[in-house]
């Protein structure tokens, strides 16, 4: 990216504000909801009930308690919007260590980098680079409570520095911490008739934490506090071939932004730029992030329909054979009123020793452009350690 129009253009596409309706939810970091593993990709972005593997740092950490592998090491590239600019991309990496039968510890993190921007103040001045970047850091830790369900904990630390200082040179970055709490069920393998089947479920209520303040006494923005729940079943055939489906559902919990409009406030018979914006339906969305998480399951204008536009579903399928190979789809659905981000999306996965390759690619049905669409994303896997059989 090298000028400074590119770079507004790529920030009003990043913050999947793709509606012009005026209460599409909008929150700061929001890159923290971009898929960073190419599996949970190619499910349709789906990751709080799926079969765990060493990403579940970032969908949900709980389920490392149930994880095959003592341990595992992870990273990922994805380029964003890659049909405009070539070096805006999301980074991420990842350790676990199942500590013994019942409990295990995670690390992440991602980097999301801006690009290149070229400043010049005129021809015979020298060119200055600035380089906006989004970060978080995270710790997790799982525990088994019982045989079959665990719960896990994430702490993460987030910085956004999307400051130009060659602008404004007393900009400083943005910092916040947020917390994630989740849960993981996995059933044993029961036989039905012709195969045996395991049931799953999952959720996930992550980046729970106060508002980033960007310092300049106007924006001071939610994080993206998110809700997924989900469930999937195993169709496993034989030691061979086995089927995986899932459903998941997923709601931001930040409020939902009110109708304002101008009105007559001064009572002169005028509207004019001496009266007030008032909010005319909804509720004032200016409150701090706990009553945010409570008030955003009821303060959407349009009532209990515009509320049920705000929930986001997906759906998933996943083949593997001799836990070698693995063929992925998945679709998701949002409304077009909260956004428009519907897609399809497909993936494939190859297994070579202790080395774990994915790949994804993802087809827009929206006529709106995802910042992702024609998009190849990978990933890496290496998983090391003792195994642990007896989940399987």
């Amino acid at each position: 990216m090298r000028n400074l129009s590119n770079f507004a253009i790529a920030l009003l596409l990043f913050n999947y504000s793709f509606s012009q309706d005026s209460r599409v939810i909008t929150t700061g970091v929001p890159f923290l909801l971009i898929a960073p593993d190419a599996r949970a990709a190619g499910l349709g972005d789906q990751g709080a009930a799926t079969s765990p593997d060493a990403y579940s740092q970032f969908w949900n950490p709980s389920k490392y308690a149930f994880s095959s592998a003592k341990q595992g090491f992870t990273a990922s590239y994805t380029p964003y919007l890659s049909d405009l600019v070539n070096d805006i991309f999301l980074g991420s990496a990842s350790y676990f260590n199942r500590i013994n039968d019942r409990s295990a510890v995670g690390i992440g993190v991602r980097y999301f980098s801006l690009g290149d921007i070229e400043l010049v103040q005129d021809q015979f001045s020298n060119a200055l680079i600035e380089r906006p970047n989004e970060l978080a850091l995270d710790v997790s830790y799982s525990l088994r409570l019982s045989d079959r369900f665990a719960m896990g904990v994430a702490l993460r630390y987030l910085r956004s520095d999307l400051r130009i200082s060659a602008i404004d040179p007393t900009s400083d970055s943005a910092n916040s911490f947020a917390v994630d709490i989740s849960g993981y069920y996995q059933s044993e393998e029961v036989f039905y008739n012709n195969f045996n089947g395991r049931w799953r479920g999952g959720f996930n209520i992550s980046n729970i934490g106060p508002k980033i303040d960007f310092g300049d006494n106007t924006r001071e923005d939610f994080l993206p506090t998110n809700m997924k729940i989900g469930a999937g079943f195993d169709f496993i055939f034989d030691y061979d071939n086995k089927l995986s489906v899932g459903v998941e559902i997923n709601k931001l919990l930040v409020p939902t932004p009110p109708i304002r409009e101008r009105q007559d406030t001064n009572g002169d018979g005028v509207i004019d730029n001496n009266d007030d914006i008032v909010i005319v339906d909804g509720e004032d969305d200016n409150v701090n992030f706990t009553k945010g998480i409570f008030q955003s399951f009821g303060d959407a204008p349009g009532g209990l329909s515009e509320e049920l536009k705000e929930v986001n579903w997906s759906l998933s399928a996943e083949y593997i054979y001799r836990e070698s190979f693995a063929f992925r789809t998945g679709y998701f659905n949002e409304s077009d009123e909260k956004g428009a981000r519907q897609f399809l999306t497909l993936g494939a996965g190859f297994k070579y020793n202790v080395i774990n390759i994915d790949f994804s690619y993802l087809l827009s049905t929206s006529q709106v452009r995802n910042p992702l669409e024609n998009t190849l994303r990978f990933s890496l896997t290496f998983n090391i350690g003792d195994k642990f059989y007896e989940e399987y």
